[in-house]
């Protein structure tokens, strides 16, 4: 280790003359060495283990480059997310190809902003960038990242946008206006269970008076454009760098990486997808053992086919950073956890080939049935308040301590008027669901505008039930017109137990993952006018909702 060369703080210039700095570390040895980048908001001098070691990757070989992106860390320039991140990962990847010792060979590391931001210098072309390992990031910021389903990700804009915040002041105000924000700053991070109360949704206006931007939503409800500059979906056909995908099925940014993965396929790009049943911040050293949510998964969780993700990641880089031999590492395919059965599970592709879409459907009687509805004239309603909506408890999300990731006890929720509750008979035998699965309701409301949501649950044998996958379409109508509404509820894969039972809840909030949809039809941005919504929900012969299943036949 007396052989490792570390410098701090390095220039690196951007093509419009701002000065991005990073901290490089160097190998012992002569190289040449293979180059790997992170690119951050979140100060390089913050070492997460999640998915990479620094220490393990100088051992391996590799020079690690850590960059404060431009206006964070010591980085100059305005903080903007995602505005700056495609030019400067450019510039950056050239930059550090040609770093003392490198071999002009640049792979990329990190996740969520960071993996983000491997994408970004991959779509701007970066010649020297050849191998990339994005973990639980995102595809289209409209899906999981500032919206979903046309809802505004409330609890993840809020809490990231007040978690930059205080590190970003500095960079943007004098002192002596910086202080005082952050100090109001950390007030309201204490008081965040009440501030997501506040209207409107999508500029509250505690947030607005920090003078400081939100993860995107702010400006994409005033111009949609500037979500291109974190989307993915839609450049795969003009990308070739060879990326491994990690993802967690109850992350925020799931079935981001999924796609990710499936695009890049499609086009004959050495891709790889690795999904545990992990929440987003799992893999952080010390962060779990085995346990997400209320489950215990085994620590077998914490290691992808008996591997580390650490070694995983420096099996990826090798072949395409020092021309290695390829090995099976390197060919394209799938390692998905199989919650229930709790096991690892390689597969050659993503969706599974031999899945068989299966619908279940709501029925009378509050049943949930593998046969479509005879019915007539069957539909259940519910009134929906948006000042007593529906509270979140786990699915896939990232919004701080109060209100974790991962399956939960929804029995409380079920208690409510406002959620209509749909359970089908004791499985008699083992069922696998693997692959994306959707909700297909026929619903009326008596207003402009409403919300859908639709969760899928596991029922035990105790009764316990608790959340699979989760959706949320938000609609625009005529009052009184029976829609046919398509609600994405994402990717899974779990095995229910015979005896268990799938239930589904049918509701039209789940706050303050999402924003509340106030019935009026007013934007997200200046909504704050109340009003309550009579909800009708048909199933019948005619109108069969249903949830469509991926289900693995035995």
């Amino acid at each position: 280790m007396s052989d490792i060369t570390m410098k701090f703080d390095l220039p690196v210039p951007m093509r419009d003359g701002t000065v991005l700095m990073a901290d490089v570390a160097w190998p012992a040895g002569d190289g040449p060495f293979p180059v790997l980048v992170e690119r951050t908001p979140y100060d390089k001098n913050y070492r997460s283990t999640a998915n990479f070691d620094t220490i393990d990757g100088l051992r391996a070989g590799f020079i690690i480059v850590r960059q404060d992106t431009r206006g964070s860390g010591k980085s100059e320039g305005e903080w903007m997310p995602m505005k700056y991140e495609r030019e400067d990962g450019y510039d950056t990847i050239a930059w550090a190809a040609t770093l003392p010792k490198s071999n002009g060979k640049v792979g990329t590391f990190g996740g969520s902003y960071t993996g983000s931001t491997q994408w970004s210098s991959a779509i701007a072309h970066a010649p020297e960038l050849r191998a990339m390992a994005p973990l639980v990031t995102w595809s289209d910021p409209a899906d999981g990242l500032m919206f979903r389903g046309g809802a505004v990700e409330l609890g993840l804009n809020s809490w990231w946008g007040l978690m930059n915040a205080l590190p970003h002041f500095l960079h943007t105000y004098p002192p002596e206006i910086a202080f005082p924000k952050m100090g109001q700053a950390l007030g309201h991070f204490a008081a965040l269970k009440e501030r997501f109360w506040e209207l409107p949704a999508a500029a509250q206006p505690f947030f607005v008076d920090l003078g400081m931007p939100d993860v995107g939503v702010a400006r994409a409800l005033e111009d949609r454009s500037t979500m291109d500059e974190s989307r993915v979906d839609g450049h795969y056909e003009k990308l070739s760098v060879p990326s491994l995908n990690i993802a967690g099925w109850y992350d925020v940014f799931v079935q981001g990486s999924v796609d990710n993965y499936v695009g890049m396929r499609a086009q004959g790009a050495a891709t790889r997808l690795i999904v545990g049943p992990w929440s987003h911040s799992s893999l952080n050293a010390g962060a779990t053992l085995g346990e997400v949510g209320e489950v215990n998964f085994g620590l077998g969780m914490l290691s992808p086919g008996g591997e580390q993700i650490s070694k995983i990641n420096f099996d990826w880089y090798d072949h395409w950073l020092r021309d290695t031999p390829a090995t099976s590492a390197h060919e394209s395919g799938v390692l998905i956890f199989v919650m229930g059965a709790n096991a690892w599970r390689a597969e050659t592709d993503w969706p599974l080939a031999r899945a068989v879409t299966t619908p279940l459907y709501l029925d009378e009687e509050s049943a949930l049935r593998w046969d479509a509805p005879e019915s007539t004239d069957a539909a259940s309603t519910y009134e929906y308040d948006p000042a007593d909506p529906v509270m979140t408890r786990g699915g896939n999300l990232v919004m701080g301590s109060d209100y974790p990731a991962g399956p939960y006890d929804q029995r409380i929720a079920e208690e409510r008027d406002d959620v209509l509750v749909f359970t089908t008979a004791p499985l008699e035998l083992d069922v696998e669901i693997t692959g994306r699965i959707s909700a297909t309701l026929f619903a009326a409301t008596d207003g402009p505008s409403t919300d859908w949501v639709v969760r899928l649950c596991e029922v035990d044998s105790e009764g316990v039930s608790r959340n699979i996958v989760d959706g949320i379409t938000r609609v625009h109508t005529e009052a009184g017109r029976i829609d046919e509404v398509t609600i994405d509820l994402w990717s899974t894969s779990i095995l229910i137990k015979a005896g268990h039972r799938l239930r589904a809840h049918v509701t039209s909030s789940n706050f303050p993952r999402w924003d509340r949809n106030l019935n009026t039809g007013e934007p997200a941005n200046v909504g704050t006018t109340i009003r309550v919504a009579q909800q009708r929900i048909l199933h019948d012969a005619a109108h069969p909702s249903r949830i469509d299943l991926q289900i693995i036949p035995a």
